[in-house]
């Protein structure tokens, strides 16, 4: 059998925005006739060209379904297919392959530890602990899975400035807790939860912890063993890698124990008119045909991540976090929601004298990309007291000209409105 393609450089590209720019074939591009500045990385990061390649190569050159067919092509996509558990595991730093599930998308992620582990370990009365910044894919399933069991659901607060309370989580702590599932990063506020502290604290009172890292592995050094915490949920198209996939980390013994959710294909190890046995982990959880070339396209995005220095990339995203602030400050009339210390590359705001649907229809007239409206997040604008919010959001290719056309655009925005 062929090895994978695209084996991770060993050594590290110097980091330098523009030659990273040129690496992602869209941002040379223009919109109604204004060079494109993306700063909606926070709902879908745009693609590197070795992540383009690898996923043309894989339909065009080695496309075949995997585990199941016996010839080279079979053979050729399986390695390359399987090649990206041990990225994830790296990148992650877990500890064994086997607790790297592929889902078709963090929503599904979390839908599989609900229905799997919550449906099996929870009863009525016991408590499920969220926060208050939480995406709705961290909400929804957990309604879902109360009104079944009869749980009881308890919101995390946060302080104004959007910061984690954790005297007020800590309040919440009871001996029925069993579940506490919060994000690393808020996807709205750019806040970073102290993640490692909460699961010590949680795993004091004897619940288990899911963290919500679709913004928080693109944005920072991930260690679910530093950590602790029991599964870490992401989307890979975030981070640079195609859609139609989701990584789910869980520790080995939570998996074992854990039954499967999906039946047919590619999860059984027997099957007969009478029963069904089931696969090893993670097989038990990966029914039918996986999403292949999503995940050769995942294993790519990594190798070229791996091309850099992470504290580098995180370095150039705080750089221009403070310089996108500070910028956004001499616009009058204009609120930044979320300032908790240490944010990450996220900025929501509003405008006094417009609708922020207004404001990413003007600033798309300027080739600006922001995003407009809850953000999937309905509850926390309640929090805020706003009904929508506009947001810019960063990835390792946002320079200052982005930044500077976003300013530029909301000084429109002020003209026409304000």
């Amino acid at each position: 059998m062929n090895a994978p393609v695209a084996a991770p450089l060993l050594n590290h590209r110097p980091f330098d925005v523009e030659a990273v720019r040129r690496d992602f074939p869209i941002l040379s591009r223009t919109v109604h006739g204004k060079p494109l500045a993306y700063l909606d990385s926070g709902a879908s990061a745009q693609k590197p060209q070795m992540v383009l390649d690898a996923v043309m190569r894989a339909y065009s050159e080695e496309y075949a379904n995997v585990h199941r067919g016996a010839y080279w092509l079979s053979e050729r996509a399986t390695a390359n297919y399987e090649s990206v558990r041990g990225k994830i595991r790296a990148r992650l730093n877990a500890a064994d392959e086997r607790e790297i599930v592929l889902t078709h998308g963090a929503t599904e992620a979390f839908n599989l530890i609900a229905q799997t582990y919550g449906r099996t370990a929870l009863q009525p009365g016991d408590e499920i602990i969220i926060s208050a910044l939480e995406h709705h894919s961290n909400i929804v399933p957990w309604h879902m899975l109360r009104d079944e069991k009869g749980l009881v659901l308890k919101i995390a607060p946060i302080h104004d400035d959007g910061s984690f309370d954790m005297a007020g989580f800590e309040a919440l702590l009871t001996d029925r807790t069993r579940l506490v599932s919060v994000a690393h990063v808020s996807n709205v506020l750019g806040t970073v939860l102290p993640v490692a502290e909460i699961t010590a604290k949680a795993h004091a009172a004897g619940a288990v912890v899911v963290i919500d890292g679709c913004q928080g592995v693109v944005h920072r050094p991930v260690d679910v063993q530093a950590i602790g915490c029991d599964f870490y949920v992401f989307a890979p198209h975030k981070l640079y890698a195609p859609t139609g996939i989701g990584v789910l980390y869980g520790r080995l013994d939570m998996l074992e124990r854990m039954p499967p959710w999906m039946g047919g294909g590619d999860m059984i190890s027997s099957v007969t008119y009478e029963k069904s046995e089931w696969a090893a982990v993670p097989a038990k959880f990966e029914a039918g045909t996986p999403p292949i070339v999503s995940a050769i396209g995942l294993a790519a995005a990594l190798d070229y991540l791996a091309q850099f220095d992470a504290g580098e990339i995180h370095a150039h995203e705080e750089a221009m976090l403070a310089y996108a602030m500070e910028r956004l400050a001499d616009i009058d009339g204009l609120t930044v929601h979320g300032t908790a210390p240490g944010k990450s590359g996220i900025i929501s705001f509003s405008m006094a004298y417009a609708h922020p649907h207004d404001i990413a229809t003007v600033l798309d007239r300027q080739g600006v990309c922001v995003r407009a409206g809850h953000h999937c997040a309905q509850p926390l604008m309640e929090r805020l007291g706003v009904p929508a919010t506009a947001r810019a959001s960063f990835g390792m290719y946002t320079n200052t000209a982005d930044i500077d056309a976003l300013v530029k655009a909301l000084r429109s925005v002020q003209t026409l409105f304000g």
